[in-house]
Order: structure tokens, then C-alpha cells, then sequence
């Protein structure tokens, strides 16, 4: 069986003393591939650096909705020159976050936008933010779409799951599926061609594993939950989402 964590930020300073065992875990818990997703220019850099040094890791860059407010005008430029390195796969992540609005909402949609236009025109996949923004992130995908998009850490109700679906972007989901029960009648119906497993490492921790630190290793109980959601095996689970994963980000 193999796994891939679609989206962690395993940069972040809760690995700084122990990177090299929660790599170790992750493999030993059958993880074949990292996805680590950067925010700004900064975190892009610590995103490609961690994947340099780890087989099983790649990186994506882009600027998060909460850092849109800094993308200088430069930015683009910059993003495309980091996304010439081979372990690169994607933008991302990027979107809309109508939640916290750390970034006024006009600079979320000016920034998602000319991202997407940088993604249609270098064909790289998309890894898309969404929070409390479900109205104007279809507008955005629909005046610019990707030819390959995923909104990562999905919650939001099924007819936005169809929705997007319709307009050929995955939907990813987190340990959220373990503790949110609004999101089990999402999973139990759409396909399992449109799903993809991730941890969103440090955050969200599934159970058991709640108040814990999470890291890639724990996106077996990702994809335990839909196995048990979908009343299917793991195997399968993993066998159709590791492919599906493999085919977006080009691995």
C-alpha cells in the first residue's frame, strides 16, 4: 500500500529538531510521497529547500490569501523562476480566506487571479485555499481556470463539492473527516476519482490522534476514515488516490 500526503508545511519550526524522523515515520508508515506547500516567496524557499534533501518530498510555491497583501510586484517573476526547479510541482497554495481577511478581500481575489494566470500559462496544477469563500472562489476558477486544481482541506457541503467537481477540480481532504461529521455525507458521495489524502502537517490532527502535532505519517487515518465512509478497503483507498495524485502533480 501506498500513501501520498498531498499537502503538509513540514518547514515549519515544530520539525526543527526531528525532520529527519517524522520522514522516517512516514515512510515506515507506508507515506511514498510528501507534498510540502509553501505561502510567500520565504516559505516556497524553506518549501524547495526540504524537498532538495528528502527523496519522497516535493515542493510547491505560491502566495496563501493571508500573505497577499505582501506579493510585491515582482512576485510573479519570482514564482516563476522557482517553479523551473525539477522538484517543484505545483502553485500553491493559493485562494481566498474570507475567515480571518489578514489580506482585504479585493488583494485576495487581484493575487488568486494572476496566479491562476500564471498557472494556465506554465500548465502547473493549482493547490487552492478556501475558507468562508465559496461564492467568489467559484467566480475566480470559472474567469480563470486551471487546467488542474485541487482545494485542499475541503469543507465545505456537497453541492459546492459538485460544483467544483463540474469544473474539474479535486477536492482534497484532512483529519477534519475524523472529528467533522458534516463532511461524511460529502465523502460518502462523490467519486473516489475526485478525492486526494493530505495532513495539512502541523495542523489538524485526526483522531486518535487529536491535541498531538501532525505530520504525514498520520494520513493512514485519512484515508482509514473514507475507507470506512465509502465501505471500501484501505488498499483501495490508497491505490486510487495515490494514483490520482501521481497523475496532478506530474510524480
Amino acid at each position: 500500500m501506498k500513501l501520498i500526503d498531498t499537502h503538509s508545511h513540514i518547514y515549519h519550526e515544530k520539525y526543527n529538531k526531528d525532520l529527519d524522523e517524522v520522514i522516517n515515520r512516514a515512510i515506515d508508515n507506508e507515506v511514498d510521497k510528501i507534498i510540502c506547500v509553501g505561502v510567500d516567496i520565504p516559505s516556497s524557499l524553506e518549501a524547495i529547500e526540504v524537498a532538495n534533501k528528502y527523496d519522497i518530498v516535493y515542493a510547491t510555491v505560491g502566495f496563501h490569501p493571508h500573505e497577499a497583501k505582501y506579493a510585491n510586484k515582482p512576485y510573479l517573476y519570482e514564482l516563476e523562476n522557482l517553479l523551473t526547479n525539477d522538484k517543484v510541482v505545483a502553485i500553491g497554495e493559493i485562494g481566498l480566506d474570507y475567515h480571518y481577511n489578514y489580506s482585504d478581500k479585493r488583494t485576495q481575489k487581484k493575487i488568486f487571479i494572476e496566479q491562476l494566470e500564471l498557472s494556465q500559462s506554465l500548465d502547473m496544477p493549482v493547490i487552492i485555499h478556501n475558507r468562508n469563500s465559496d461564492n467568489d472562489l467559484i467566480k475566480c476558477i470559472e474567469k480563470k481556470r486551471p487546467n488542474k486544481g485541487v482545494v485542499h482541506c475541503f469543507a465545505s457541503n456537497i453541492n459546492f463539492a459538485n460544483k467544483l467537481i463540474s469544473l474539474n477540480i479535486h477536492l482534497s481532504f484532512t483529519g477534519l473527516i475524523t472529528f467533522v461529521q458534516e463532511l461524511e455525507y460529502v465523502i460518502q458521495n462523490i467519486e473516489l476519482e475526485n478525492i486526494m489524502l493530505e495532513t495539512d502537517s502541523p495542523y489538524l490532527t485526526p483522531v486518535p490522534n487529536r491535541g498531538k502535532r501532525n505530520e504525514p505519517a498520520m494520513v493512514k487515518y485519512v484515508a482509514k476514515k473514507i475507507s470506512e465512509l465509502k465501505k471500501i478497503a484501505i488498499e483501495e483507498v490508497a491505490t486510487v488516490t495515490t494514483k490520482t495524485a501521481n497523475d496532478f502533480f506530474g510524480l
